[in-house]
């Protein structure tokens, strides 16, 4: 007999405690299904607001690990390393899931697949609705990986890592819109200033595709060299088409062209769609962003 799935939440949170108790809040009142809630945890990353007080109060719940400030791509490495389930789901501690979320992944936790993410509904500082229809997502808090799978790829600077299972093969994307996805100006990720966020996520997608070219000739298990090969160049071409994006939003509208070359070779020798290519082209020509720099949506679906 196959034994249900135990997941561990893991809530990553630096000074986000006016938020904290409804993401603690949502992970333990999950409905019932075919998994078991091994337990939440809190990674308090340096907060100097009232997250301790939050976290005492909520002690007999959750397991608390505080330390000084490490920085997020620590505190997602530490997420999978602290844990002790089957799966680990990550929430920043400014969104909170859906009631079904677990329990809606928990349906599709089958044999050989380590990587699920799902939509989310997208809300505002106060968790009024921002965006009419769910929207894709990708993001920290709309993913789970399994724990197993994830230490192969560990350390880890983004989530954007563990969508190399995705790519693999290995993944599933529900469009359930089961987490709340919060967008305040105090979020981590700077979506204002033009061409932040996509430089930012140019060097993730760049620092990925070299680790996965390392990996080759003693891959794990849930990958071959040859989808490593492939895969690697994927995330290159994704990150010159952040590249391309940050140049429009940046008005350099010559150094966007000249980044297209540089993004078809990358998507020709990953065998990706040339559609990705022709918006980021047409973007290019006409010098109109393709994220909206309000809320960064975009880029979430395709990340």
């Amino acid at each position: 007999m196959n034994s249900l799935p135990r997941i561990s939440c893991v809530i990553l949170c630096h000074n986000y405690g006016r938020y904290l108790d409804q993401a603690i809040t949502s992970c333990l009142e999950q409905e019932p299904g075919s998994y078991i809630l091994h337990e939440v945890i809190v990674i308090d990353d340096g907060s100097t607001d009232e997250t301790e007080e939050v976290c005492r109060r909520r002690e007999s719940d959750i397991k608390v690990i505080r330390r000084n400030r490490q920085g997020f791509g620590q505190t997602l490495t530490d997420a999978i390393l602290l844990s002790s389930g089957d799966w680990v789901v990550p929430l920043d501690a400014d969104d909170w899931f859906h009631p079904a979320k677990l329990r809606t992944c928990a349906e599709v936790m089958t044999r050989g697949t380590l990587f699920i993410e799902h939509w989310e509904s997208v809300v505002d500082s106060l968790g009024r609705p921002k965006l009419k229809e769910p929207h894709p997502g990708g993001n920290t808090s709309t993913i789970l990986v399994h724990r197993e799978a994830a230490l192969s790829l560990l350390p880890v600077s983004n989530e954007i890592f563990f969508h190399a299972l995705r790519e693999a093969g290995r993944g599933l994307v529900l469009q359930d819109p089961v987490t709340f996805y919060r967008v305040h100006p105090r979020s981590m990720t700077d979506r204002s200033t033009p061409g932040v966020s996509q430089d930012y996520r140019a060097e993730v997608c760049s620092a990925l595709a070299d680790r996965l070219r390392e990996m080759r000739g003693n891959s794990p298990s849930w990958v071959t060299d040859r989808q490593l090969k492939r895969i690697s160049r994927h995330f290159r071409a994704l990150a010159s088409r952040h590249r391309v994006e940050s140049s429009v939003q940046r008005e350099k509208r010559l150094s966007a062209l000249f980044l297209i070359p540089e993004m078809l070779n990358h998507t020709i020798s990953a065998r990706d769609s040339i559609v990705p290519w022709l918006r980021s082209l047409s973007s290019a020509l006409a010098g109109r962003p393709q994220v909206r720099l309000a809320t960064g949506q975009e880029e979430a679906a395709h990340s």
